[in-house]
Protein backbone atom coordinates (compact mmCIF):
# COMPACT_ATOMS: atom_id res chain seq x y z
CA UNK A 1 0.00 0.00 0.00
CA UNK A 2 1.59 3.56 -1.09
CA UNK A 3 1.64 6.00 1.49
CA UNK A 4 0.81 9.31 1.34
CA UNK A 5 2.48 11.77 1.39
CA UNK A 6 2.10 14.91 3.78
CA UNK A 7 2.02 18.55 1.70
CA UNK A 8 1.89 21.33 3.50
CA UNK A 9 0.86 23.27 0.40
CA UNK A 10 -2.05 21.35 0.02
CA UNK A 11 -3.25 22.27 4.01
CA UNK A 12 -2.60 26.07 2.95
CA UNK A 13 -4.49 25.97 0.27
CA UNK A 14 -7.26 24.47 2.19
CA UNK A 15 -6.86 27.07 5.09
CA UNK A 16 -6.86 29.68 2.69
CA UNK A 17 -9.92 28.53 0.78
CA UNK A 18 -11.49 28.25 4.37
CA UNK A 19 -10.71 32.09 5.02
CA UNK A 20 -12.35 33.42 1.96
CA UNK A 21 -15.59 31.50 2.76
CA UNK A 22 -15.93 32.77 5.60
CA UNK A 23 -14.41 36.25 4.99
CA UNK A 24 -17.21 35.81 2.05
CA UNK A 25 -20.18 34.71 4.72
CA UNK A 26 -18.40 37.87 6.85
CA UNK A 27 -19.02 40.21 4.06
CA UNK A 28 -22.63 38.86 3.04
CA UNK A 29 -23.95 39.36 6.37
CA UNK A 30 -22.16 43.09 7.38
CA UNK A 31 -23.13 44.36 3.81
CA UNK A 32 -26.11 42.41 2.97
CA UNK A 33 -29.46 45.38 2.46
CA UNK A 34 -31.35 45.91 5.71
CA UNK A 35 -34.23 46.80 4.19
CA UNK A 36 -35.96 44.60 1.17
CA UNK A 37 -37.58 47.44 -0.33
CA UNK A 38 -36.29 49.45 -3.42
CA UNK A 39 -37.78 52.66 -1.94
CA UNK A 40 -36.31 54.82 0.87
CA UNK A 41 -38.46 53.84 4.40
CA UNK A 42 -38.64 55.57 7.04
CA UNK A 43 -38.96 54.50 11.39
CA UNK A 44 -39.68 56.79 13.84
CA UNK A 45 -37.85 56.41 17.18
CA UNK A 46 -39.65 58.57 19.71
CA UNK A 47 -39.04 58.44 23.92
CA UNK A 48 -40.64 55.63 24.66
CA UNK A 49 -38.66 53.37 22.22
CA UNK A 50 -36.61 50.67 23.49
CA UNK A 51 -33.81 48.61 21.39
CA UNK A 52 -36.48 45.53 21.16
CA UNK A 53 -38.84 48.58 19.61
CA UNK A 54 -36.45 49.85 17.49
CA UNK A 55 -35.93 46.33 16.16
CA UNK A 56 -39.67 46.07 15.66
CA UNK A 57 -40.00 48.95 13.94
CA UNK A 58 -38.08 47.42 11.04
CA UNK A 59 -39.26 44.29 10.70
CA UNK A 60 -42.13 45.00 8.14
CA UNK A 61 -39.26 45.97 5.52
CA UNK A 62 -36.73 43.66 6.27
CA UNK A 63 -34.39 41.81 4.51
CA UNK A 64 -33.56 38.53 6.93
CA UNK A 65 -30.33 38.29 6.64
CA UNK A 66 -29.53 42.59 6.89
CA UNK A 67 -31.94 42.77 9.55
CA UNK A 68 -30.22 40.01 11.67
CA UNK A 69 -26.70 41.39 11.38
CA UNK A 70 -28.30 44.52 12.65
CA UNK A 71 -30.16 42.79 15.11
CA UNK A 72 -26.95 41.12 16.42
CA UNK A 73 -24.87 44.65 16.22
CA UNK A 74 -27.88 46.42 18.41
CA UNK A 75 -28.15 43.95 20.96
CA UNK A 76 -24.26 42.89 21.35
CA UNK A 77 -23.40 47.21 22.05
CA UNK A 78 -24.21 49.56 24.07
CA UNK A 79 -27.37 50.87 21.86
CA UNK A 80 -29.87 50.42 24.44
CA UNK A 81 -28.10 53.54 26.36
CA UNK A 82 -28.70 55.59 23.37
CA UNK A 83 -31.82 55.40 21.77
CA UNK A 84 -31.61 58.64 20.01
CA UNK A 85 -35.33 60.25 19.15
CA UNK A 86 -36.27 61.14 15.57
CA UNK A 87 -36.74 60.07 11.88
CA UNK A 88 -34.14 57.91 10.43
CA UNK A 89 -33.93 57.19 6.70
CA UNK A 90 -33.35 53.43 5.92
CA UNK A 91 -32.25 53.70 1.95
CA UNK A 92 -32.51 50.75 -0.54
CA UNK A 93 -28.55 48.98 -0.09
CA UNK A 94 -28.15 50.59 3.45
CA UNK A 95 -26.15 47.53 5.27
CA UNK A 96 -26.38 46.64 9.01
CA UNK A 97 -23.01 48.87 10.06
CA UNK A 98 -24.63 51.81 8.24
CA UNK A 99 -27.98 51.68 9.59
CA UNK A 100 -26.39 50.84 13.33
CA UNK A 101 -24.27 53.97 13.31
CA UNK A 102 -27.16 56.12 11.89
CA UNK A 103 -29.10 54.53 14.79
CA UNK A 104 -26.71 54.86 17.32
CA UNK A 105 -24.82 58.26 16.50
CA UNK A 106 -28.87 59.98 16.52
CA UNK A 107 -28.11 61.06 12.42
CA UNK A 108 -31.74 61.42 11.55
CA UNK A 109 -33.26 62.46 8.25
CA UNK A 110 -34.97 65.74 8.31
CA UNK A 111 -38.12 66.54 7.07
CA UNK A 112 -40.60 68.98 5.13
CA UNK A 113 -43.00 70.60 7.14
CA UNK A 114 -45.94 72.54 5.66
CA UNK A 115 -47.45 75.67 7.46
CA UNK A 116 -50.97 75.57 6.29
CA UNK A 117 -53.28 78.74 6.42
CA UNK A 118 -55.56 76.97 9.54
CA UNK A 119 -58.43 79.14 11.16
CA UNK A 120 -57.48 78.07 14.55
CA UNK A 121 -54.67 77.23 16.95
CA UNK A 122 -56.58 73.66 17.26
CA UNK A 123 -56.63 73.27 13.75
CA UNK A 124 -52.95 74.67 13.40
CA UNK A 125 -52.08 71.72 16.19
CA UNK A 126 -53.56 68.75 15.24
CA UNK A 127 -51.82 69.19 11.43
CA UNK A 128 -48.34 69.85 13.27
CA UNK A 129 -49.06 67.13 15.68
CA UNK A 130 -49.30 64.68 12.25
CA UNK A 131 -46.27 65.52 11.12
CA UNK A 132 -43.72 66.04 14.20
CA UNK A 133 -42.95 63.95 17.51
CA UNK A 134 -44.90 66.69 19.44
CA UNK A 135 -48.72 65.78 20.20
CA UNK A 136 -51.51 68.17 19.52
CA UNK A 137 -51.80 68.91 23.27
CA UNK A 138 -48.27 70.41 23.67
CA UNK A 139 -48.64 72.23 20.88
CA UNK A 140 -51.72 73.56 21.67
CA UNK A 141 -51.39 74.53 25.51
CA UNK A 142 -48.77 76.34 24.25
CA UNK A 143 -50.23 78.45 21.90
CA UNK A 144 -52.35 79.32 24.12
CA UNK A 145 -49.99 80.19 27.04
CA UNK A 146 -49.97 83.95 27.69
CA UNK A 147 -46.41 83.57 28.61
CA UNK A 148 -45.18 81.85 26.01
CA UNK A 149 -46.76 83.91 23.43
CA UNK A 150 -45.57 87.06 25.28
CA UNK A 151 -42.16 85.74 25.28
CA UNK A 152 -42.48 85.45 21.12
CA UNK A 153 -43.29 88.78 21.08
CA UNK A 154 -47.34 88.34 20.61
CA UNK A 155 -50.41 87.26 23.05
CA UNK A 156 -52.83 84.71 22.48
CA UNK A 157 -55.09 86.42 19.99
CA UNK A 158 -51.72 87.48 17.57
CA UNK A 159 -49.66 84.56 17.81
CA UNK A 160 -50.84 83.05 14.36
CA UNK A 161 -49.04 86.08 12.75
CA UNK A 162 -45.81 84.49 13.31
CA UNK A 163 -46.65 81.93 11.31
CA UNK A 164 -45.24 81.95 7.75
CA UNK A 165 -47.24 79.05 5.31
CA UNK A 166 -44.03 78.03 3.81
CA UNK A 167 -42.68 74.71 3.68
CA UNK A 168 -39.34 74.25 6.10
CA UNK A 169 -36.71 71.85 6.23
CA UNK A 170 -37.09 70.66 9.95
CA UNK A 171 -36.39 67.84 12.23
CA UNK A 172 -39.42 65.54 13.33
CA UNK A 173 -38.53 65.38 17.00
CA UNK A 174 -38.20 69.05 17.47
CA UNK A 175 -39.40 70.24 21.07
CA UNK A 176 -41.79 72.64 21.19
CA UNK A 177 -39.38 75.42 22.31
CA UNK A 178 -37.37 74.59 18.57
CA UNK A 179 -40.57 74.99 16.88
CA UNK A 180 -41.83 78.09 18.21
CA UNK A 181 -38.19 79.59 17.88
CA UNK A 182 -38.01 78.27 14.48
CA UNK A 183 -41.07 79.87 12.97
CA UNK A 184 -40.19 83.33 14.66
CA UNK A 185 -36.89 83.30 12.96
CA UNK A 186 -38.52 82.28 9.62
CA UNK A 187 -41.32 84.92 10.50
CA UNK A 188 -38.44 87.37 10.77
CA UNK A 189 -36.59 86.58 7.94
CA UNK A 190 -40.04 87.15 5.45
CA UNK A 191 -40.32 90.15 7.04
CA UNK A 192 -37.17 91.59 6.45
CA UNK A 193 -36.48 94.37 4.04
CA UNK A 194 -39.49 94.93 1.53
CA UNK A 195 -42.01 93.89 3.29
CA UNK A 196 -41.37 95.41 6.89
CA UNK A 197 -40.64 98.62 4.92
CA UNK A 198 -44.27 99.50 3.15
CA UNK A 199 -45.43 98.27 6.63
CA UNK A 200 -43.83 100.96 8.21
CA UNK A 201 -45.17 103.50 5.13
CA UNK A 202 -48.20 102.13 5.58
CA UNK A 203 -48.05 102.77 9.33
CA UNK A 204 -49.30 98.86 9.98
CA UNK A 205 -47.50 96.68 12.18
CA UNK A 206 -47.00 93.06 10.79
CA UNK A 207 -49.38 91.85 12.85
CA UNK A 208 -52.18 94.03 11.64
CA UNK A 209 -51.32 93.50 8.14
CA UNK A 210 -51.84 90.08 8.91
CA UNK A 211 -54.95 90.69 10.34
CA UNK A 212 -55.83 92.63 7.66
CA UNK A 213 -54.79 89.79 5.15
CA UNK A 214 -56.21 87.25 6.87
CA UNK A 215 -59.88 88.73 6.77
CA UNK A 216 -59.19 89.58 2.85
CA UNK A 217 -58.12 85.58 2.25
CA UNK A 218 -61.55 84.64 3.71
CA UNK A 219 -63.19 87.00 1.30
CA UNK A 220 -61.80 85.57 -1.45
CA UNK A 221 -59.41 82.67 -2.92
CA UNK A 222 -58.73 84.85 -6.27
CA UNK A 223 -55.66 86.31 -5.39
CA UNK A 224 -55.53 88.94 -7.92
CA UNK A 225 -58.80 90.58 -6.75
CA UNK A 226 -56.84 90.53 -3.09
CA UNK A 227 -54.87 94.22 -3.94
CA UNK A 228 -58.72 96.13 -4.76
CA UNK A 229 -60.52 93.92 -1.60
CA UNK A 230 -57.46 95.61 0.82
CA UNK A 231 -57.71 98.93 -0.93
CA UNK A 232 -61.31 99.11 0.28
CA UNK A 233 -60.44 98.14 3.66
CA UNK A 234 -58.05 100.58 4.09
CA UNK A 235 -60.30 103.05 3.29
CA UNK A 236 -62.84 101.80 5.43
CA UNK A 237 -59.95 102.29 8.24
CA UNK A 238 -59.42 105.69 7.16
CA UNK A 239 -62.56 107.03 7.19
CA UNK A 240 -63.31 105.69 10.78
CA UNK A 241 -65.82 103.34 9.15
CA UNK A 242 -66.68 99.58 10.66
CA UNK A 243 -65.23 97.09 8.01
CA UNK A 244 -68.20 95.18 8.37
CA UNK A 245 -66.56 91.37 7.10
CA UNK A 246 -68.60 88.79 7.32
CA UNK A 247 -65.71 86.31 8.02
CA UNK A 248 -65.25 87.63 11.08
CA UNK A 249 -68.71 86.89 11.73
CA UNK A 250 -68.29 83.59 11.20
CA UNK A 251 -64.76 83.32 13.16
CA UNK A 252 -66.77 84.70 16.05
CA UNK A 253 -69.14 82.13 16.00
CA UNK A 254 -66.52 79.61 15.43
CA UNK A 255 -68.90 78.49 12.44
CA UNK A 256 -67.34 78.89 9.15
CA UNK A 257 -69.41 76.60 7.42
CA UNK A 258 -72.34 79.39 7.35
CA UNK A 259 -72.97 80.22 3.76
CA UNK A 260 -75.00 83.64 4.58
CA UNK A 261 -74.36 85.73 6.91
CA UNK A 262 -78.28 86.82 8.43
CA UNK A 263 -79.46 90.24 9.82
CA UNK A 264 -79.22 88.15 13.41
CA UNK A 265 -75.79 87.31 13.14
CA UNK A 266 -74.39 90.77 12.88
CA UNK A 267 -75.14 91.57 16.76
CA UNK A 268 -72.39 88.45 17.99
CA UNK A 269 -70.89 89.33 21.16
CA UNK A 270 -67.60 89.26 20.41
CA UNK A 271 -64.30 91.47 19.93
CA UNK A 272 -63.81 89.47 16.45
CA UNK A 273 -67.54 91.09 15.26
CA UNK A 274 -66.34 93.90 13.04
CA UNK A 275 -70.01 94.85 12.51
CA UNK A 276 -70.08 96.40 16.22
CA UNK A 277 -66.72 97.16 16.64
CA UNK A 278 -64.77 99.53 14.74
CA UNK A 279 -61.09 98.77 13.65
CA UNK A 280 -59.08 95.56 13.34
CA UNK A 281 -60.17 92.60 15.10
CA UNK A 282 -57.61 91.72 17.95
CA UNK A 283 -55.85 89.22 15.67
CA UNK A 284 -56.07 87.21 12.77
CA UNK A 285 -58.79 84.87 12.11
CA UNK A 286 -56.56 82.44 10.00
CA UNK A 287 -53.07 82.12 9.00
CA UNK A 288 -52.81 84.95 6.68
CA UNK A 289 -51.66 83.72 2.65
CA UNK A 290 -48.02 84.84 1.68
CA UNK A 291 -50.76 86.53 -1.07
CA UNK A 292 -52.73 88.07 1.12
CA UNK A 293 -50.22 89.81 3.03
CA UNK A 294 -48.84 91.27 -0.59
CA UNK A 295 -52.28 91.91 -1.41
CA UNK A 296 -52.33 94.88 1.26
CA UNK A 297 -48.25 95.64 1.45
CA UNK A 298 -49.04 96.23 -2.71
CA UNK A 299 -53.11 97.91 -2.16
CA UNK A 300 -54.83 99.38 -5.24
CA UNK A 301 -55.55 102.70 -4.39
CA UNK A 302 -59.32 103.65 -5.00
CA UNK A 303 -62.73 104.94 -3.61
CA UNK A 304 -64.39 102.19 -2.99
CA UNK A 305 -66.38 102.33 0.77
CA UNK A 306 -68.29 98.68 -0.39
CA UNK A 307 -68.31 95.27 -1.88
CA UNK A 308 -70.42 92.76 -2.13
CA UNK A 309 -69.81 89.07 -3.94
CA UNK A 310 -70.64 89.02 -7.54
CA UNK A 311 -74.47 87.36 -8.33
CA UNK A 312 -72.60 84.90 -10.88
CA UNK A 313 -70.68 83.29 -7.76
CA UNK A 314 -67.38 83.77 -9.67
CA UNK A 315 -66.06 84.46 -6.33
CA UNK A 316 -65.08 88.00 -7.27
CA UNK A 317 -67.29 91.23 -5.91
CA UNK A 318 -68.90 94.49 -6.80
CA UNK A 319 -67.57 97.09 -5.60
CA UNK A 320 -68.95 100.63 -4.60
CA UNK A 321 -68.84 104.18 -3.23
CA UNK A 322 -72.14 104.86 -2.24
CA UNK A 323 -74.16 102.85 0.37
CA UNK A 324 -76.94 103.25 -2.15
CA UNK A 325 -75.06 101.81 -5.08
CA UNK A 326 -73.89 98.81 -2.58
CA UNK A 327 -77.68 97.74 -1.28
CA UNK A 328 -78.27 97.72 -5.55
CA UNK A 329 -75.39 94.93 -5.26
CA UNK A 330 -76.33 93.29 -2.44
CA UNK A 331 -79.75 93.07 -3.54
CA UNK A 332 -78.59 91.11 -6.91
CA UNK A 333 -76.87 88.65 -5.27
CA UNK A 334 -79.41 88.27 -2.24
CA UNK A 335 -81.49 87.37 -5.23
CA UNK A 336 -79.19 84.54 -6.71
CA UNK A 337 -78.99 83.37 -3.30
CA UNK A 338 -82.19 82.32 -3.10
CA UNK A 339 -82.91 81.28 -6.29
CA UNK A 340 -80.39 78.72 -5.82
CA UNK A 341 -82.07 77.71 -2.32
CA UNK A 342 -78.88 78.68 -0.26
CA UNK A 343 -79.47 78.71 3.13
Amino acid sequence: MKKLKFNPRNNLHIAVCGLLVILGLMFYYAFSSVSKSETTQYIYIDEDDTQDSVIAKIQPFANIIGATTLNTLIRHSSYSEYVHTGRYAIEPGDGPITVFRKLKSGRQTSLNLTIPESRTTDRLAAVLANKLMLDSVTIEEALASEEVCEKMGYDTCTILAMFVPNTYDVYWNMSIDDLLERMKKEHDRFWKGDRETKAAQMQLTTIEVCTLASIIDEETSNNAEKPMIAGMYLNRLKEGMPLQADPTIKFALKQFELKRIYNKLLDTNSPYNTYRNEGLPPGPIKIASIKGIDAVLNYVSHEYLYMCAKEDFSGTHNFAKTYQEHLKNAAKYTKALNERGIQ
